[in-house]
């Protein structure tokens, strides 16, 4: 195989996986794909910037932006300064967040770790996958 059949190959598997992550969102009736990856990433019990989450899930900061006030006006995150920060925000779920961001990934997790149980060795694919992606941020910067 060579280089260009890989990544077409690879970026047909990665989108090809966000896609279920998409129509999983769809059919919970989420407005935006990019809600499912904001309570994925709030739901761990940690509080996150809005900075942090957009650089850990690729989510536009205006976007971001615009769902985590919907979330605060719904009473489902709470949103505070960051000490010697200015601009930036530490975003948490609320008792009545976690309840949401559970009713709509409890199912999720439960598919998640049926698949997770068949994999062969998932820590060195993800050791795999984040050397790859580690070495792909030179794409990227070649273009700044």
């Amino acid at each position: 195989m060579d280089a260009r059949t890989f990544f077409y190959r690879l970026g047909r598997l990665v989108y090809g996986i966000d896609g279920v992550y998409d129509a999983y969102g769809k059919n919970c009736k989420l407005g935006s794909p990019n809600l499912l990856w904001i309570l994925y990433a709030l739901n761990d019990g940690e509080r996150h910037s809005q900075k942090q989450i957009c650089e850990d899930w690729a989510i536009p900061r205006s976007t971001a932006n615009t769902i985590i006030k919907d979330l605060e006006g719904k009473s489902y995150v709470e949103l505070s300064q960051i000490k010697g920060e200015r601009r930036e925000l530490l975003v948490s779920l609320t008792k009545s967040g976690k309840e949401y961001a559970d009713g709509i990934l409890s199912d999720l997790y439960r598919r998640e770790s049926e698949i997770f149980s068949e994999l062969e060795a998932p820590e060195e694919l993800l050791e795999v996958l984040q050397n790859l992606a580690a070495k792909m941020q030179t794409i990227a910067a070649k273009g700044e």
